[in-house]
C-alpha cells in the first residue's frame, strides 16, 4: 500500500456534514496517529524537495487547517512560516482581500512585512474545494511583494475546479470523488 493510500484509508467520512448532501472527509484521524502523521508530513516535504530545486523561501498556512501543517514543514525545510488568518484576527497592520465563499463572502488577512519582495512562497491547507481561499492568499502574497510557486492540499475535490482559480501549480495527495 502506497503512503497515499494508507493516509487515504484514515480519512473520516462524515455524510450529510455539514449539511445534507455534503460529505464530509475528516484529516483529524490522520492528526491523531503519529505514524500517519509522520508520513503525511513526509510524503508533503518530500514532494517539495523533488519539485523545487531551491526551497521555499516562506511557508504560508490557511486558517485553520492549514497552521496544523506548515510550521511543521516549514521547520522541515528551515524556512518560516507565514499564517493567513481570517479577517480580525491578527494583531499589527494587515494586507486584507475579500474572496467569495459558498454562501457569501469572507475576509483574509496577512501581516504586513511578514512576505518580503520577492519571497518565494508555498501555501499550504487541508482541501481546496471551490479555490476561494487559496486564491485570497495568492492574491494576498502579491500584495505584499512576493510570489507563490505552489498550493499543496491534503484533499481536493476536482469536479468543483477550485484549482482553475489559483496562480500557481497545485498539488493534492488525494482527490475525492463526488
Amino acid at each position: 500500500m502506497s503512503d497515499v493510500e494508507y493516509l487515504k484509508s484514515l480519512l473520516g467520512v462524515h455524510p450529510d456534514f455539514p449539511k445534507k448532501g455534503i460529505t464530509f472527509l475528516d484529516i483529524f484521524p490522520i492528526l491523531q496517529n503519529p505514524i500517519a502523521f509522520e508520513t503525511l508530513i513526509t510524503h508533503i516535504v518530500h514532494h517539495i524537495l523533488i519539485t523545487h530545486p531551491t526551497p521555499p523561501d516562506i511557508i504560508v498556512g490557511l486558517d485553520a487547517r492549514g497552521f496544523l501543517l506548515g510550521p511543521m514543514i516549514a521547520s522541515r525545510l528551515k524556512t518560516s512560516f507565514v499564517p493567513v488568518r481570517k479577517g480580525g484576527k491578527l494583531p499589527g497592520e494587515t494586507e486584507n482581500v475579500t474572496y467569495d465563499k459558498e454562501y457569501g463572502k469572507d475576509i483574509f488577512e496577512i501581516q504586513k512585512g511578514s512576505v518580503g519582495k520577492g519571497s518565494r512562497c508555498l501555501v499550504i491547507d487541508d482541501l481546496i474545494a471551490t479555490g476561494g481561499s487559496a486564491a485570497a492568499a495568492g492574491q494576498l502574497i502579491e500584495k505584499s511583494g512576493g510570489v507563490t510557486i505552489e498550493y499543496i492540499f491534503i484533499i481536493s475535490l476536482p469536479f468543483l475546479k477550485g484549482e482553475e482559480k489559483l496562480n500557481a501549480p497545485c498539488y493534492s495527495l488525494i482527490q475525492a470523488e463526488d
